[in-house]
């Protein structure tokens, strides 16, 4: 390919005229063309210049326009320096240039008139002021030693500032301007000083007037504005325009840096709520040229946040209008909180309509108890009450924000939600035992069954052995405590304590100590479905994550609407099934009737029969019962009761628990959960809330150091690998730490 060539205009022998936006005019002298190409060096051009107008090549100072910018004249110094205005033309075939000695340029520039460009953001290259303004362009050469040149000592944007640039430059105008508010005007004086690339400082800063001047000293630019007479309105009255500084570009940590970063984002954090601040470092950083730090990034998020969503402070205040709102919406449901003596916030509690009669109509008398942590700008704990559907997916029951997972809220939840029951019935929750859990359970549910969450036992079992024995050990026991949980009869929990003995004794007597009558199946009395931990509901907690940064009524809202969506959804599906079980369950009953065909079924009694495959078992269908206890603890027959249905011409399904049939499940999801209006911006009159005399105020929390933290939504392998000390074999350490000789 042929090399770009282009025809340079050289001018001498006029002057540069200033005009009033500020740009430059070169007018008369004479005029010279010379050919340049992209292999043209700087000492070749030079000469031809030299030769052309009969001047030194060593004193020569050659300057030409940035593209689309008459206002500031760029040096060519070094051969990169004339490439790159190669590179600026695009496809113009013709530049203008000038040139003069440099005696004479640094006379003229030191008695030049100064003012600043539109766009004025200083970046300085290799020694030259770059632009990306558009490429056409004209650059002109003056060889005269006397003729004064009328420029501007400013500094350039480059392609990082471009934007703020061109979305920034004229949002102040000058005298007579006006805006809504000194915030509206502050923030437009923000922009401009990151346009224009100065720094500025307030010398009055009040409710009724604002004058600001550039930081630099002796930098005559400054403006002065003020409310305008009778009005709201706020007008600048007076602005000087000037700058004879040179400029610096605008650093992390200036000034309202917050508030126009949270202004510029707020858009976009609608779409991407988990816009995080990283990247939105990154962005201000190539968009606007302006470096932030983490810090910055977060707290500015925050900003836009609460722009879009409203205050978290007011959120609290708005608890009062709120909870009216639901009970108004959703009639039979239970919307209370309550505040502490100085009226700050402490608890929130929500049950909804729905939620009450779907339990009690279509859920098995089952709950999960658990809690999980909230990371808003106040934090709380948000606990909830869990129960299960007839095709084991969850059902939210019940749920509350509470400043701090405590002994006494959890009480108070419990009661809150046994006062939401209409008929009782005798529940088995599945929960810890930790902040007093278990002591509020046998107080407010006496008839009730307690089984421990098996994950939390194994955890504590982890924890109190640990630094005892090896990873490989401690994995056999904890694989044994499984075994021992899930065995349906005595000699199967016996069996895998045994193997925890063989291992340790300290290990089986925290096992006997541990109450098993609360944890095994062998011993427990309540009915859980094999359902043996409490974070059952990973799903119902996956949408908690996905709005634990909301404002408090925000929150709430979103969880109703997920539980709405869900309702809705099963509802709507349920009504297409064809078959008597739930899905999950009929795929379940047909497992056990294909291992039913192989087994052999001897009479034994009217209602009791014998039962032998691998093993041989006593099915009494009068009772629903079976020795294998499959079919106590799943609610559906096994094969061994199976085998006798098809032996005495029985049906299967006549022997399922009633929570699994389709019309159940249909009955669970009934209700509707119905929308809460105006939960964003309800009517609040400033200073009260919304039910006369109720005021709510945040929690005095304080957000802890480090990321947050949120429920692992998954399991994790609790059984992690202890150090061991390559030197003397012992856990819990490193030879570097070993205290061995």
């Amino acid at each position: 390919m042929a090399a770009k060539k282009i025809i340079a205009i050289c001018q001498s022998g006029g002057e540069f005229v200033a005009n009033k936006d500020g740009t430059l005019s070169y007018n008369g002298g004479d005029a010279y063309a010379i050919d340049i190409d992209e292999q043209t060096q700087l000492n070749d051009f030079k000469s031809e210049v030299a030769d052309m107008f009969n001047c030194s090549v060593d004193s020569m100072c050659i300057k030409y326009f940035l593209p689309g910018n008459k206002k500031t004249l760029i040096t060519i110094s070094k051969d990169k320096d004339l490439q790159r205005m190669m590179n600026f033309l695009g496809d113009t075939m013709t530049v203008d240039i000038f040139v003069m000695s440099e005696e004479a340029a640094a006379r003229n520039l030191s008695n030049m008139p100064a003012s600043r460009s539109s766009r004025t953001t200083v970046t300085e290259a290799g020694g030259v002021l770059l632009d990306v303004a558009p490429v056409n362009f004209r650059v002109n050469m003056d060889v005269s030693d006397g003729n004064p040149i009328s420029c501007i000592p400013v500094g350039i944007i480059d392609e990082n500032h471009r934007k703020a640039a061109i979305q920034w430059e004229n949002t102040i105008t000058g005298v007579d301007q006006r805006f809504n508010s000194f915030t509206e005007f502050r923030e437009a004086l923000h922009k401009y000083s990151i346009a224009h690339g100065f720094a500025y400082r307030y010398k009055k800063n009040d409710s009724h007037r604002v004058t600001a001047k550039c930081k630099s000293q002796g930098c005559p630019w400054r403006i002065y504005a003020s409310r305008l007479s009778t009005t709201q309105l706020i007008c600048i009255k007076k602005m000087n325009a000037e700058h004879t500084c040179e400029g610096a570009a605008v650093k992390a940590g200036y000034r309202a840096t917050r508030g126009w970063v949270g202004s510029i984002i707020k858009e976009k954090l609608k779409v991407s709520p988990n816009y995080r601040p990283k990247d939105i470092a990154d962005d201000i950083k190539r968009e606007y040229g302006i470096q932030l730090n983490y810090s910055q990034a977060w707290r500015a998020k925050e900003i836009a946040r609460e722009q879009l969503q409203g205050s978290y402070k007011e959120a609290y205040n708005q608890l009062p209008f709120f909870c009216e709102k639901i009970k108004e919406t959703n009639p039979g449901s239970f919307a209370t909180f309550s505040t502490k003596e100085d009226s700050s916030f402490h608890r929130l509690f929500v049950s909804f309509h729905a939620s009450i009669i779907g339990f009690e109509q279509g859920c098995r008398p089952l709950i999960f108890l658990d809690s999980t942590p909230l990371n808003s700008k106040y934090q709380g704990t948000l606990i909830a009450a869990i129960s299960v559907d007839g095709d084991d997916g969850i059902f939210p029951v019940a749920f509350a924000v509470v400043d701090a997972e405590t002994q006494e809220n959890w009480l108070w939840f419990l009661l809150e939600l046994k006062s939401a029951f209409s008929t009782p019935r005798e529940i088995t929750f599945v929960a810890g035992f930790q902040n007093g859990l278990k002591k509020s359970l046998a107080e407010v549910f006496q008839k009730s069954f307690h089984a421990y969450c098996l994950r939390h036992l194994a955890e504590k079992l982890n924890r109190d052995l640990q630094g005892q024995f090896s990873h490989e050990a401690r994995r056999f026991m904890i694989n044994d405590f499984y075994a021992a949980a899930y065995a349906p009869r005595l000699e199967g929990f016996q069996r895998s304590a045994e193997n925890i003995k063989g291992i340790s004794p300290e290990a089986y007597n925290w096992i006997i100590k541990s109450e098993p009558e609360h944890w095994a199946n062998a011993f427990f009395g309540g009915a859980r479905y094999n359902h043996m931990t409490s974070n059952f509901g990973q799903q119902f907690y996956s949408w908690v994550s996905e709005a634990h940064e909301l404002p408090i009524t925000q929150l709430i809202d979103a969880l109703r609407g997920k539980m709405m969506e869900s309702f809705y959804t099963h509802r709507v599906e349920s009504n297409q099934w064809i078959t008597k079980l739930t899905p999950s369950k009929e795929e379940q009953l047909q497992k056990e009737t294909s291992m039913a065909r192989s087994l052999q079924v001897l009479l034994s009694h009217s209602s009791t029969f014998e039962v032998r495959g691998e093993s041989v078992d006593i099915v009494d269908i009068e009772r629903w019962d079976c020795s294998c206890k499959g079919w106590q603890l799943t609610g559906l027959p096994c094969c061994h009761a199976i085998a006798v249905f098809e032996c005495v011409g029985r049906d299967p399904y006549d022997y399922c628990s009633r929570y699994f049939m389709t019309d159940i499940y249909r009955l669970t999801y009934a209700e509707s959960i119905h929308p809460v209006p105006n939960v964003d911006r309800p009517p609040v009159i400033q200073g009260e809330s919304s039910e006369a005399g109720i005021f709510v105020s945040p929690p005095p929390t304080k957000r802890p150091p480090g990321r947050p933290k949120m429920k692992q939504l998954e399991s994790l392998d609790i059984c992690k690998r202890q150090l061991q000390c390559s030197k003397c074999k012992g856990l819990g350490h490193n030879k570097k730490t070993c205290k061995v000789s």
